[in-house]
């Protein structure tokens, strides 16, 4: 599919885990990354990854958050450990197939393919 789609929201207890998935075409080679935006809040990078599997975390999430790929199966994912309330928000997976070209991961603008959203809700 064109658009990046996404799976594995939830709701879940402070200090649970998430894994969010999230398929894509013309995968192997394409710059993917993690976006969150919580109600009132701008949209904010987590994680980005590029076909050389170079991460970059936003400093919140870092220790907590992996993000990684699986090229054989065309999905993205992004494991979320220690949840805090404030990891709350709708989660976008973003692609650019061509490649990150040495665009930052965690920079919106990077991305012209963004899936629906997946809700996380952490409460305390």
């Amino acid at each position: 599919q064109v658009q990046p789609v996404e799976s594995g929201g939830g709701s879940v207890q402070a200090g649970g885990s998430l894994r969010l998935s999230c398929t894509a075409s013309g995968f192997s080679s394409s710059c993917m990354g993690w976006f969150r935006q919580a109600p009132g809040k701008e949209r904010e990078g987590v994680a980005g990854i590029d076909s050389d599997i170079i991460t970059k975390y936003a400093d919140s999430v870092k220790g907590r958050f992996t993000i990684s790929r699986d090229n054989s199966k065309n999905t993205l994912y992004l494991q979320m450990n220690s949840l805090k309330p404030e990891d709350t928000g709708m989660y976008y997976c973003a692609a650019r197939y061509d490649g990150c070209g040495g665009r930052m991961l965690l920079n919106p603008t990077t991305y012209p393919r963004w899936g629906q959203g997946t809700q996380v809700t952490v409460s305390s």
